[in-house]
C-alpha cells in the first residue's frame, strides 16, 4: 500500500482558537493510517480581504497516509464537523477549517476536490507554515519552491479579483528589457500592451542632456500619459493588460532628478493622481547587472540615452529594491533577463483571472 505525504492547513477564529487546531491535530494523529510527522508554529492572521471577522490562528501540518486522497478529504470533513464548524458561506468565521493543501505530487481535480490547494500560493499564512516544514518542496503545478512562492508575496495575502482590471506591470531599470517582455506576454496572451512613450517625451533629450530646469516637465508628461494608460475608466474589470512600467516608479525618477522645489510641486500632483491609478493585480520585476544593461542602452542606441551613467543604474536599482523589499499591494515575480517567457505565463496565470 502506497505512503503518501500531505500537507493540512489548519485555521480557527471562533471559541478557543489554539484549542481547536491542538484537538483537530490532536484527531488527525487519532486516525487509523494517518502519522502526524510535523507541525508549524500557530501563527495569527487578519481575515482575508480586510472582512470584518474575529483574527485567524493558523498553522501548518505535515502527515504521512496510506488514505486515499478523497479518503483523506473526507477524514478532515468528519473533524471539522465533530469540532462543531458549521458550514455557512465562503469565508465566513469557522471553529476549524482543515484543507488538504498537499498530497504527494499528486494533481487533482474533480467536482469535490482540488489538489494542489488552488489558492494556497496566495497566502502567506499557509507559505510560512510550510516553509518552516520544507522549504524546498516544489508546488506540483507551478513547480516553484515554497520558499519562492513566500517571496513573491512578501507576508500579505491575496484573493483573485475578476471584477478588477487584470493589470500586469513590469518593473526593473533602464534596459533590463521591460519592453521586450511586455510585447512576448502581451502575444501569449492576447491582450493590450501598454507601453512607456519615450520617444514621444519631448523634454527627455533636455533632461539626460543636463538641462536640469527640463526634468518636471519631463516626470509630468510621463505621469499625465500613465494617467491616461491606467485610469479607472480606462481598464476595464476582469480584462488583462500587461504594461512595461509599473506607476509607483514616478517618484524613484523624480527623486533623483527633480530639485527639492520641483519635488515639492510634483508630490502634489502626483497625489491626486495616483488616486484614479488602477493598481497592479501582479509585478514582473525584472533584475540584471548595471553593466548589462548600460550594455543593452548602448546597443538599442536612442540618442538620448546614450549619456546615461552606470553610477544611475546602480543608484536606479538600488530604489528598485527598497520599493520592493515592502511591497504589500499584489504579488510579486522576480525573475532575470533570462526568463522562459512560456514558464513565466504559465506563473501569470496562477495569479491573474484569465
Amino acid at each position: 500500500m502506497a505512503e503518501y505525504t500531505a500537507y493540512i492547513g489548519l485555521g480557527s477564529n471562533l471559541g478557543d482558537r489554539r484549542d481547536s487546531i491542538n484537538s483537530a491535530i490532536g484527531l488527525l494523529a487519532e486516525t487509523p493510517h494517518i502519522e502526524v510527522t510535523k507541525v508549524s508554529n500557530i501563527i495569527e492572521t487578519a481575515p482575508l480581504a480586510g472582512r470584518k471577522q474575529p483574527d485567524y490562528l493558523n498553522a501548518v501540518a505535515e502527515i504521512k497516509t496510506t488514505l486515499t486522497a478523497e479518503d483523506l478529504h473526507r477524514k478532515l470533513a468528519d473533524i471539522e464537523t465533530s469540532l462543531g464548524r458549521t458550514r455557512r458561506e465562503k469565508w465566513s468565521p469557522r471553529t476549524i477549517d482543515i484543507d488538504l493543501l498537499l498530497f504527494g505530487d499528486e494533481i487533482i481535480n474533480n467536482a469535490d476536490l482540488t489538489v494542489p490547494h488552488p489558492q494556497m500560493h496566495l497566502r502567506s499564512f499557509v507559505l510560512k507554515g510550510l516553509c518552516q516544514l520544507n522549504a524546498g518542496l516544489l508546488h506540483p503545478v507551478m513547480k516553484e519552491s515554497m520558499n519562492e512562492l513566500a517571496a513573491r508575496l512578501g507576508g500579505a495575502d491575496f484573493v483573485l479579483n475578476p471584477e478588477l482590471p487584470q493589470l500586469i506591470s513590469i518593473a526593473g531599470v533602464i534596459g533590463v528589457g521591460k519592453t521586450t517582455l511586455a510585447k512576448k506576454l502581451a502575444g501569449i496572451f492576447h491582450c493590450e500592451c501598454l507601453l512607456e512613450p519615450y520617444d514621444a517625451n519631448p523634454f527627455m533629450p533636455d533632461v539626460y542632456a543636463g538641462r536640469k530646469e527640463m526634468a518636471l516637465d519631463s516626470q509630468l508628461f510621463f505621469l499625465t500619459h500613465r494617467l491616461e494608460q491606467l485610469n479607472h475608466n480606462t481598464l476595464a474589470p476582469g480584462q488583462i493588460a500587461i504594461s512595461d512600467y509599473i506607476f509607483d516608479k514616478e517618484f524613484i525618477y523624480a527623486n533623483r532628478l527633480l530639485s527639492t522645489a520641483q519635488l515639492a510641486l510634483y508630490e502634489r500632483i502626483y497625489q491626486l493622481f495616483s488616486s484614479k491609478v488602477t493598481a497592479p493585480a501582479l509585478v514582473i520585476y525584472m533584475r540584471d547587472s548595471a553593466q548589462k544593461c548600460l550594455e543593452r542602452i548602448h546597443k538599442r542606441n536612442r540618442p538620448y540615452e546614450q549619456r546615461i551613467e552606470m553610477k544611475f543604474l546602480e543608484e536606479l536599482s538600488y530604489d528598485y529594491e527598497r520599493l520592493f523589499s515592502n511591497w504589500k499591494t499584489c504579488p510579486v515575480i522576480r525573475t532575470s533577463i533570462d526568463v522562459d517567457v512560456n514558464h513565466l505565463a504559465d506563473q501569470i496565470k496562477t495569479y491573474v483571472v484569465v
